[in-house]
């Protein structure tokens, strides 16, 4: 395994959400502060694109005919890249504004996962304390129904699935551990939840499964990647040169590439000196092949 590399000098504020498009070699990922971007490098076309957001977007999961589902600060919108219009599709939780949607993803069925939180992003990028855990896990089919599954959320992170999709992994960031749930998929629920990990370095944030089943987890305050095997012990630890790691997915034509994105956003001008790679989307070539993200089915 060779070492991580920065794939795209783009020092986002808050990089987040990167997913793979199998059927363009595309990679999407986000920058949520505002004033919030879409960012897209197309490996067919060798081209980096950048698609500024009217409000807070937080998580992706890519469509067909050119659109992509975008959550919000407030709602469930679609953007269509051609024409680069960004339109709402629902209003998730109308009656809690203080709140904005976080980390999401969709399953092999091609519902959509999404996790809320109290926001904490002020408007000029500045920090909010959460005061309570007021975030949910929902999911929503291709008809946008909206099934709540879990309350009382600090801040929602990872969404993934086993290979076999019968295991649904899950967690509250500020809990430090990560969940894994039984998925009974014919009936779209979570049932039987265990701590399935813990790890001493940093906060647990997104995270991918690999095709033999192991957790790739990224530690927010902990400069790593964490590669759990399907029981949750640690594989091995993936080092960066940056504190805060956010997420990742596999990509590439074999999905054999490791794409990470990072964060600056609260670091102060020395901490920024001792890491100026911060906010850069890292990649790392693995020996091992990952699983293709899912799109949403509508």
């Amino acid at each position: 395994m060779k070492k991580v590399e920065v794939f795209q000098d783009c020092q986002n504020i808050l990089g987040e959400g990167v997913i793979w498009s199998e059927s363009t070699n595309t990679l999407f990922w986000l920058d949520i502060a505002m004033p919030s971007k879409l960012l897209q490098y197309s490996f067919n076309k060798d081209i980096y694109k950048i698609y500024n957001m009217p409000e807070m977007i937080t998580a992706i999961a890519e469509r067909s005919n050119n659109n992509i589902l975008i959550a919000s600060h407030y709602g469930i919108n679609n953007y269509n890249l051609i024409e680069e219009k960004f339109n709402q599709i629902l209003k998730l939780e109308p009656n809690n504004l203080q709140n904005r949607c976080n980390d999401g993803a969709a399953d092999f069925q091609g519902n959509f996962w999404i996790g809320t939180m109290q926001n904490n992003i002020a408007a000029d990028g500045g920090n909010i304390d959460i005061k309570q855990n007021s975030g949910s896990l929902y999911s929503i089919d291709k008809d946008f129904n909206v099934q709540t599954h879990e309350t009382d959320i600090g801040i929602a992170n990872t969404f993934a699935w086993s290979p076999n999709n019968k295991k649904f992994y899950f967690c509250d960031t500020l809990k430090g551990v990560i969940n894994s749930y039984d998925y009974d998929f014919n009936n779209k629920k979570i049932l039987n939840k265990k701590d399935f990990a813990r790890f001493d370095r940093g906060y647990p944030d997104g995270s991918t499964v690999d095709a033999d089943g192991f957790l790739w987890n990224c530690r927010w305050g902990g400069s790593c990647v964490v590669r759990f095997d399907p029981d949750g012990n640690v594989d091995r630890v993936i080092e960066l040169p940056v504190p805060n790691v956010t997420c990742c997915t596999f990509g590439g034509k074999d999905l054999k590439t490791l794409f990470i994105t990072t964060a600056r956003i609260g670091m102060s001008d020395e901490e920024l000196k001792k890491a100026p790679l911060s906010g850069n989307l890292f990649a790392l070539q693995t020996d091992v092949q990952g699983k293709a993200d899912f799109k949403f089915a509508n």
